[in-house]
This record gives structure tokens, sequence and C-alpha cells, in this order.
């Protein structure tokens, strides 16, 4: 295995993230390969929570201003769901 570029997508970044895990936990891996793989898989943590942060600035809700039915976009807070 190739230390990879990374991912474009989120679902590429986490599907890579599960072969590394994969390989890990079957700790066949000789050492040095188990820890350029684990390097990789920290750098993809990163890189794919860099992406999930990105994704939630864009997440935006829609919010009543008045009785009159007029809406605003508003950006989403995330709130207690983190």
């Amino acid at each position: 295995m190739t230390v990879q570029e990374n991912p474009a997508t989120f679902e590429e970044g986490l599907a890579r993230l599960e072969e590394i895990v994969t390989v890990l936990d079957r700790g066949e891996a000789p050492l040095e390969d188990g820890l350029r793989l684990f390097e990789e898989g920290v750098t993809l943590t990163r890189h794919c929570h860099r992406l999930l942060a990105a994704a939630e600035e864009r997440v935006t809700k829609l919010v009543k201003v008045d009785e009159k039915g007029e809406f605003r976009l508003e950006a989403f807070d995330g709130g207690d769901a983190r």
C-alpha cells in the first residue's frame, strides 16, 4: 500500500480510513508499515474533519422572521448536535 494524497471527498477519505483500520486491526503489518499507515490515518482524520467543518459552515436553516410568513436563511450553528 502506498500513501495516497488527501481524497477529494469525505466518503473517499472515510473509505481509506476504514481500509487502514482493517489492516492495523489484523496486526499483520510490519512495524514500519504499521507506523506509516497510522500516520496516514491521522492525516486522513484531520482532512476529513476539515471537510466536515467546511460542510457545516455551508449548512443553512430556514428561520421564520415574522407573522407575515417572511423567511430568511441563517447559518446553522450545530447546537447540541455535536
